[in-house]
C-alpha cells in the first residue's frame, strides 16, 4: 500500500511470509504492484521478520487486468459460498464486488457482524489477487448494500445484467454483440432466486435480464459461468 518508488518496504503479514515461509535472502526478486497500479520487478535488498526492503530493477508493461471492469453484485449467500464466490470471482478478473442483502437472501447481516464479514472478503480477495498474478486488488463494497442501492450504484457504469431463469429471449450473446462500453455489472441472485418486485426495479433503471440456457444454475456457479463468459467476449 504505498506509492511506486526506486525504493520500497513491504511490512506486516507480507514481510512475514517472504522471510518465514518463502525463506527469501537479500538478491532474491519478486514481483510488486504499488497502490497507483504499477507493476516492477524487484530485488530484495534488506530483510527481517518485520520489514523487508526492495530495490526495482524496472516497470512492467504487461497488464494481468481485463480491458473490461467487470462489477459482480452478489446476493448475499449461506456459510461459506460467498468465501468461494469472491475467491474465484478475482481470480477470474472481476474488477470489483458488492455484497448485496435481497429479498430472498436467507443470510441477514447489518452493522458491526457485516462490517466483519466485509473485513474477512476483503483479506480472500486480496490473498486471491496475490495467487492469480492480478495487477489490482479488486475492492468488496465497504457495506453490504440493500438491492435498491446496487441498482442505484450500478448507474455509474456502461451497462448491467441480471442473469433470471425466467428470461426466455435475451442471451448473452445477444447482450455482448451490442455492448461497447468499459464497465459492466453482473448481478447475481442469493439460492433463492429474484424477487418480481427486484427484476421489475431493475428493468426500471436500465438493467438488461439476460438468460444463461436451459438450466438453473446455483448461485456459486452462476457468478463464475457469467463473468468467465463476458469476460472471454468482451476481453
Amino acid at each position: 500500500p504505498q506509492l511506486y518508488n526506486e525504493e520500497m518496504t513491504i511490512e506486516g503479514v507480507d514481510a512475514r511470509h517472504i522471510s518465514k515461509v518463502l525463506r527469501m535472502q537479500p538478491g532474491a526478486q519478486l514481483q510488486i504492484v504499488s497502490d497507483d497500479g504499477v507493476s516492477a520487478l524487484a530485488e530484495i535488498s534488506a530483510i527481517d521478520s518485520e520489514k523487508v526492503t526492495v530495490r526495482c530493477l524496472e516497470k512492467l508493461a504487461e497488464s494481468h487486468e481485463p480491458r473490461v471492469k467487470l462489477t459482480l453484485a452478489q446476493g448475499l449467500a449461506k456459510g461459506e459460498k460467498m468465501d468461494f464466490i469472491i475467491q474465484k470471482a478475482v481470480e477470474m478478473g472481476a474488477y470489483s464486488i458488492v455484497p448485496v442483502a435481497m429479498e430472498h437472501s436467507v443470510v441477514r447481516l447489518d452493522g458491526a457482524k457485516a462490517a466483519k464479514k466485509v473485513e474477512r472478503w476483503q483479506k480472500i480477495a486480496e490473498a486471491a489477487a496475490k495467487q492469480s498474478g492480478r495487477g489490482k486488488i479488486p475492492e468488496i463494497g465497504g457495506q453490504v448494500l440493500k438491492f435498491k442501492d446496487a441498482v442505484a450504484e450500478a448507474k455509474r457504469l456502461d451497462g448491467a445484467i441480471i442473469p433470471y431463469e425466467r428470461e426466455e429471449k435475451t442471451g448473452l450473446r445477444e447482450f455482448v454483440k451490442d455492448f461497447k462500453g468499459e464497465s459492466i455489472g453482473v448481478f447475481i441472485g442469493p439460492e433463492g432466486g429474484f424477487a418480481e418486485e427486484e427484476i421489475a426495479l431493475a428493468k426500471e433503471n436500465g438493467i438488461t435480464p439476460i438468460t444463461l440456457g436451459k438450466r438453473i444454475l446455483r448461485t456459486e456457479t452462476a457468478g463464475m459461468t457469467t463473468t468467465a463468459i463476458l469476460l472471454y467476449e468482451l476481453d
